[in-house]
């Protein structure tokens, strides 16, 4: 049934009330008539906001060629007696997602890795099912921040939160302001570093990563950077002459997990 038609029906029914109520008739008819315009208007912009989409969805021809270019350049330096048959539960579930995600780069290369460490007998016992459920599980922003695991630093986060003064009897708590703030973001070069704090929650629930509730860097100068950021220094400055409550900052670390570090190692370095 087309969009104008089910728009008709709407129209139709509203009117055919107040036909059998002559007495609101022109009241509701004009009313009818509205509805049926503004419907018309939303059926409209929403057909013109989802066409792009099915330019975005992958067809046959497009995973070919991913797997033509993409894949085998990752296997070109790989003896071809090591090239073998991978397996389907890893492969199948990934290329069926490309179909959804191939036009993003950042996720698409993620795939590329993993199918084509699935294809190498030196690492195919590394390509783990998982993966796949994992990667359709990331933003762009995501991958970007998981492309830093297969780095040797430091990865610090800091809590900002504002707690009442000991000296205000009665009034205890607090709250939090910031919670896992850090630069990583930026370092990863993320789209929306803003956003970062989201982004490690998921890394968490997803298993790549866990934020330990005692860890602290001990290297000099590690929170430096991030302490004397504009946003925690105007945080501490709008608290600066109140007497009820006080800011405190809490210095936290991301820790990368063993899934993590193999996802990283299966997914994120290309094979050349």
């Amino acid at each position: 049934m087309s969009e104008e038609s089910n728009v008709r029906d709407v129209v139709d029914a509203v009117t055919g009330v107040a036909k059998a109520i002559p007495v609101y008739q022109d009241v509701v008819q004009p009313a009818a008539q509205e509805v049926g315009k503004a419907l018309q208007t939303v059926a409209k912009s929403v057909h013109v906001a989802l066409a792009p989409i099915s330019a975005l969805v992958w067809g046959y021809e497009q995973i070919k060629d991913f797997v033509s270019t993409k894949v085998a350049e990752r296997l070109k330096n790989v003896p071809p007696e090591n090239i073998t048959s991978p397996k389907p539960n890893v492969v199948g579930p990934a290329l069926d997602s490309l179909r959804y995600t191939g036009h993003e780069s950042s996720l698409s290369d993620l795939y590329a890795n993993l199918i084509a460490a699935a294809m190498d007998k030196a690492t195919a016992h590394g390509a783990h099912p998982a993966f796949v459920e994992i990667i359709k599980q990331l933003t762009p922003d995501e991958a970007k921040l998981v492309g830093l695991f297969v780095r040797d630093i430091a990865y610090p986060l800091i809590n900002v939160t504002w707690e009442y003064a000991e000296n205000q009897e009665g009034k205890t708590g607090g709250q939090n302001i910031l919670v896992n703030y850090s630069h990583l973001g930026f370092l990863a070069k993320c789209e929306f570093p803003d956003m970062t704090p989201t982004y490690i929650d998921n890394l968490c629930r997803l298993g790549l990563a866990e934020v330990p509730t005692f860890l602290e860097y001990t290297s000099k100068g590690v929170y430096d950077d991030l302490e004397s950021d504009p946003k925690v220094k105007n945080i501490q400055l709008a608290f600066e002459e109140n007497q009820e409550k006080i800011v405190r900052v809490e210095r936290k670390g991301l820790q990368v997990t063993q899934l993590g570090k193999l996802f990283a190692t299966i997914c994120v370095v290309k094979k050349t």
